[in-house]
C-alpha cells in the first residue's frame, strides 16, 4: 500500500492521470488501474470522475494528507537509516547551555571533529530547560548542560565536576596575599555574570551564605569580555573553572587565585540525549568521547 499511496500523491499533485503517467514513467491504463487497487484496498472512492476531470472526495482528500505524511516519514526514515549506517557522516546537532557553550563545547567540537570530519555539526544554545526541551523533542541529538538532568525523558551522562575560582588581574592587590578568604570578596569591585544562568545563580547563593556584598561594577554575558574587562579595568570576577582550563596561556594579564570557600560551590556538567529512539554512530561517537576525553 505504500507505493500505492505514493502512486495517489502524484496523480492528486498533477490533477491529471495523463501528466502523472509521464512522470511516474507507466502507462495510463496501468495507472488507472493502481489507483482502482488502492480504492479497493482502503474500502473507498478517492475520485469523482467527471469527464476527464478528477476531483478529489473527502475520503481522497484524507487518504492524500496521509500520502504527503508518509512520503516525508519515507524521507526521513531514509536519511536516518543512512546516517546511522555512515559512523564518521551524517548530522549532528548538539544543543548546549548558555554556560557550556562558552567553556566546554569548543573543546568537545574540536576533539569530535579530530576523530570525525565529515560529520556536519549544528550548534543551538538555549537555557538548561531550555535544551532539555529540545532534546526531549529531538530537535537536538545530544544536550550539554551545566547540571545534572533528572527527567523522564532523557537520559544524562555526567561529565566532571565544575567549581566557581577567582579571576584577578595580574598585578591585582589581593594577588599579593598568602592567604585568600571569601570574606576578602566583601566590598570587592567586581565584573558577573548576568543573571538567568546557573554560573549567576551559584554566585548569588554563595554571596548570601557568606553575607558578602561586592561592589558590582558590570554584568556581562560572555566569559571571554569578562575576561579582557578584568584585566583593562583592574576588576575581579568568579568564573567557572572549566572556562579557565587554559586561561593562562592565552592571556598573561589575569590571574587566577585559590578560595578554599570556592571549591564547594561544584555542579556537574553533563551530556544529555533522549530516552525515546535509536541514537546515531555520530551521538554515540560524541558521548563515548566525551567521557573518555582526557581534555576535561
Amino acid at each position: 500500500m505504500f507505493d500505492l499511496m505514493g502512486v495517489f500523491a502524484a496523480v492528486v499533485e498533477h490533477e491529471s492521470l495523463n501528466k502523472a503517467s509521464q512522470t511516474l514513467n507507466i502507462s495510463q491504463p496501468a495507472l488507472s488501474r493502481k489507483i482502482a487497487l488502492l480504492e479497493e484496498q482502503l474500502g473507498v472512492r478517492l475520485f469523482h470522475r467527471r469527464g476527464k476531470r478528477l476531483e478529489l472526495t473527502r475520503n481522497g482528500q484524507i487518504s492524500y494528507e496521509y500520502a504527503v505524511q508518509m512520503r516525508q516519514l519515507q524521507g526521513r526514515f531514509l536519511q536516518t537509516l543512512s546516517d546511522y549506517n555512515s559512523a564518521n557522516r551524517g548530522r549532528l546537532t548538539i544543543g548546549a547551555s548558555l554556560t557550556t557553550l562558552q567553556s566546554t563545547l569548543p573543546d568537545l567540537i574540536s576533539a569530535f571533529t579530530r576523530h570525525a570530519p565529515d560529520v556536519d555539526i549544528q550548534a543551538v544554545t538555549g537555557k538548561t530547560h531550555e535544551i532539555v526541551s529540545l532534546v526531549k523533542e529531538k530537535r537536538c541529538d545530544i544536550g550539554l548542560v551545566a547540571s545534572a538532568v533528572d527527567h523522564p525523558d532523557t537520559v544524562c551522562v555526567p561529565l566532571f565536576d565544575d567549581h566557581l575560582a577567582l579571576v584577578l588581574p595580574e598585578y591585582h592587590p589581593l594577588g599579593g596575599k598568602k592567604e585568600i578568604g571569601i570574606g576578602d570578596l566583601d566590598g570587592l569591585p567586581m565584573i558577573l555574570f548576568s543573571q538567568g544562568t546557573w554560573y549567576r545563580v551559584l554566585t548569588d547563593e554563595l554571596f548570601q551564605h557568606y553575607n558578602i556584598v561586592p561592589d558590582v561594577k558590570m554584568e556581562i554575558d560572555s566569559f571571554e569580555v569578562i575576561v579582557r574587562l578584568v584585566a583593562t579595568c583592574n576588576l575581579a570576577s568568579l568564573l567557572p573553572q572549566s572556562y579557565l582550563r587554559n586561561l593562562l596561556q592565552q592571556h598573561n594579564a589575569v590571574r587566577t587565585a585559590d578560595v578554599p570557600e570556592l571549591t564547594n560551590t561544584t555542579r556537574k556538567t553533563s551530556l544529555i540525549y533522549s530516552k525515546h529512539g535509536a541514537l546515531t554512530p555520530a551521538a554515540m561517537q560524541l558521548i563515548s568521547l566525551a567521557q573518555s576525553t582526557k581534555i576535561w
